[in-house]
């Protein structure tokens, strides 16, 4: 552990990176400072810098991190560190770095929004006179899945003749516009951060919202000019967690924190087998919840690779059925050579993360740590801009000059382009989904809320998830699911005023169904 930290410190100081730590540092101790939840994400769970300053909460010695994913010399630019906090207070977290750094010196980056096929479609078919109704429909037919396509199948059951001229017009038009800036908005939460006035670096415009500021560069050209941004995101879920546990602190007379939340309980992994999660972030989908009672998750490893295989980019990279097979020992599971055991060995010979992605690539086909992650970045961007080509001449040759066989070699590259699709880092969330989970599911109402019971007291739980609105199922599933389970535990809900409130136990004389 000593030469990782020792290794990340040298190459912080060559790339001149302290300041950059130390204010992502001082804003998250203000944060925890007023009893903000926080929690660093993304590629900086790689750091075990980040790790020791507090930012991120992913052990470095029970993880097999791969830094140069967060930092590396080859790719010359500034760290992106994420930092997600409670998405209700997490204006008072912007408004400290207002106050601290000036709205002269601080403002958040724009995003640039461009045509999507639903979004192309809508503004097309408005310019050419269809109505809101046709409008909406024809929005149907384009699913994610279909690309920058719109089929002629998906129109004709939308009540559309695609011979119509009209229509054909918007199709041309619609085509020609994927991919063209719509417009400019504020970016989700990257702040700039410069020594002098920001003008004298960039053009910067007072944001709709008082208090404000607000860059006209998105964050490509930002990264393009070398400009510090630090990623002050919001979480719904992180205020649910903070009120739950300040909930059962209350009624328990014991204060609780996410370091009390046990590491793994088995009962909590009974109901995810069950597919008991509606309300709970990450694994509510549909998708998800068929996905759960087939691959059984019995452990937090098991819940990440589950959350994991749910992605365009594993689907069409063609991993998730022969992980399941394998899992379920319908079929052998092999590896090319201990080199590739030792990336693939926890995932059963599937490349699930991008992680193993850019470790496959060292270990097998001979890239540098800087090349690997080179790799990743055109991986992620060459749907939308190209540029994976180049790398596959390297890959594949380099895994033939190992011994790899072609077939394996051009199956590992097809898999990379799978991953353009969005593919899932193994440590973007950490441990903060265990505590999601736990906190939302542990002997729980499907609706996100918190039971504990135990053989000397009465049962007791909290609808903090579906007070905040946290999780992707609608307030009316979310409330059904409570008033279902309210009735199975014998308990009633409440909420205060919007406020998450404790479920009392159903007196014994009221024990008849709800409406």
């Amino acid at each position: 552990m000593r030469d990782i930290i020792e290794h990340e410190l040298r190459l912080i100081g060559d790339m001149r990176a302290e300041a950059f730590f130390l204010t992502v540092y001082d804003i998250v101790i203000f944060a925890r400072s007023q009893a903000i939840l926080c929690q660093g994400r993304g590629s900086a769970a790689n750091s075990a810098v980040c790790y020791c300053l507090g930012i991120t909460e992913v052990d470095p010695a029970r993880s097999s991190l791969l830094f140069e994913r967060f930092m590396s010399k080859e790719r010359n630019e500034p760290p992106d560190i994420d930092v997600d906090f409670e998405h209700e207070r997490r204006e008072i977290v912007m408004q400290y770095i207002y106050n601290k750094y000036g709205r002269h010196r601080a403002a958040l980056a724009a995003a640039l929004i461009t045509y999507r096929p639903r979004s192309a479609l809508r503004d097309a078919g408005r310019a050419f006179g269809l109505g809101l109704d046709q409008l909406d429909r024809l929005s149907q037919t384009v699913a994610w899945w279909d690309g920058e396509t719109v089929l002629k199948e998906r129109l004709v059951e939308a009540g559309f003749d695609p011979d119509n001229d009209v229509l054909k017009k918007v199709l041309a038009v619609t085509g020609a516009l994927i991919g063209f800036p719509r417009h400019l908005s504020q970016h989700t939460g990257g702040f700039v951060i410069a020594r002098d006035k920001l003008t004298r670096l960039v053009p910067v415009e007072n944001a709709a919202m008082p208090e404000r500021t607000v860059i006209q560069w998105d964050k490509d050209d930002l990264d393009a000019m070398g400009l510090l941004k630090v990623d002050v995101l919001a979480l719904g879920m992180l205020t649910a967690i903070r009120r739950t546990l300040a909930l059962i602190g209350e009624f328990h007379g014991t204060p609780i924190g996410l370091a009390d939340i046990p590491p793994e309980d088995p009962r909590t992994y009974a109901m995810i087998q069950h597919a008991d999660t509606l309300g709970v972030f990450q694994i509510e989908s549909r998708a998800q919840m068929a996905m759960l009672p087939r691959l059984k998750p019995a452990n937090f490893y098991d819940l990440v690779i589950e959350v994991a295989l749910i992605r365009p980019g594993p689907i069409m990279g063609d991993m998730v059925h022969p992980y399941l097979r394998r899992r379920e020992g319908i079929e052998e599971v092999t590896y090319p050579s201990p080199a590739v055991a030792k990336v693939l060995s926890r995932t059963l010979g599937v490349s699930i993360f991008q992680e193993q992605v850019m470790q496959l690539a060292v270990v097998a086909a001979g890239f540098t740590p800087g090349e690997a992650d080179q790799l990743r970045r055109a991986m992620a961007a060459w749907k939308r801009r190209g540029g994976l080509e180049p790398f596959h001449d390297k890959f594949v040759g380099g895994m033939l000059a190992n011994g790899y066989t072609p077939q394996y070699a051009e199956a590992i590259y097809n898999q990379i382009k799978g991953f353009g699709e969005y593919g899932f880092p193994r440590v973007a969330r950490g441990q903060l989904r265990a505590a999601r989970v736990f906190v939302g599911v542990a002997e729980a109402p499907p609706s996100g809320g918190v039971h504990l019971r135990s053989p000397e007291q009465p049962a007791d739980g909290f609808l903090c998830a579906l007070a905040t609105g946290a999780g992707r199922a609608t307030a009316s599933h979310r409330c059904a699911a409570g008033r279902r389970d309210g009735e199975r535990l014998g308990l009633h809900a409440g909420a205060r005023g919007g406020e998450c409130a404790r479920i009392a136990p159903r007196p014994a004389h009221d024990q008849g169904p709800r409406r």
